[in-house]
């Protein structure tokens, strides 16, 4: 899994693609730190909730080469052939497209320690966002990895793994276009966007916490029977 985890990375940053996500996030968090300064607002939450549309949305650049192109150049061969487990693959290809996420994350820290010297900053708050945040990132980065390991084309893997992000991030509010009461609670329960949210109220709710988890687990484990069936088919 080590060794996976080290060629992807080198991966990444061979060409253009982790460059072009830390560069995209930073800037975007740059701004809204910016504007929320100029605005008088202290508060973390202004942050991050706009971070949990950029962060989601940008996901499927990080994850559509993992297993699409893989799969394109006729190497997954090679990797099913090698003396490592399934499961090894999908999780250091997981690490490392989670390592990059976080890594843009890190850029959130610094501005909220800088914001921390001039106002009462709720260090709760922002503690809780960013756990959110960061589970928010993985189960996302799950969901586009299976996404990614059921086509060849890269573009493809983007299309599809950014519009399954919009869907999930708009459950709850497309849960409003229909009249059954329990239809609406399970897609509040489903929706990224309500379970990140309760994160960022400064209260770690395991609930939350077990869903996005939970999330993560079950798309890696859907990923790693689709790369089995691959082997044998």
């Amino acid at each position: 899994m080590t060794a996976i985890l080290r060629r992807e990375l080198n991966s990444y940053f061979a060409s253009p693609i982790a460059y072009i996500y830390l560069g995209l996030f930073t800037a975007f968090t740059g701004i809204i730190y910016f504007i929320t300064v100029f605005s008088g607002l202290s508060s973390p939450v202004y942050i991050f909730a706009y971070s949990f549309y950029f962060s989601m949305y940008l996901v499927p650049v990080l994850t559509m080469k993992l297993l699409a192109e893989e799969k394109k150049q006729r190497t997954d061969q090679l990797l099913l052939t090698a003396p490592v487990r399934l499961y090894e693959i999908v999780i250091g290809k997981f690490l490392a497209a989670f390592s990059v996420y976080c890594a843009g994350m890190c850029s959130t820290v610094l501005e909220a320690f800088v914001l921390s010297f001039f106002c009462d900053f709720d260090w709760a708050v922002f503690w809780s966002s960013f756990i959110g945040i960061i589970l928010l990132g993985g189960a996302s980065i799950a969901v586009c990895m299976f996404v990614s390991s059921m086509t060849e084309n890269q573009i493809i893997a983007a299309v599809v793994g950014f519009v399954t992000m919009l869907l999930l991030s708009m459950l709850d509010a497309f849960s409003s276009l229909f009249s059954s009461a329990a239809l609406q609670n399970v897609m509040l329960k489903l929706s990224f966007y309500v379970r990140y949210f309760n994160l960022t109220l400064g209260v770690l709710d395991f609930s939350d916490i077990f869903f996005f988890l939970s999330v993560t687990g079950v798309f890696l484990f859907l990923t790693t029977r689709v790369i089995d069936r691959r082997r044998w088919s």
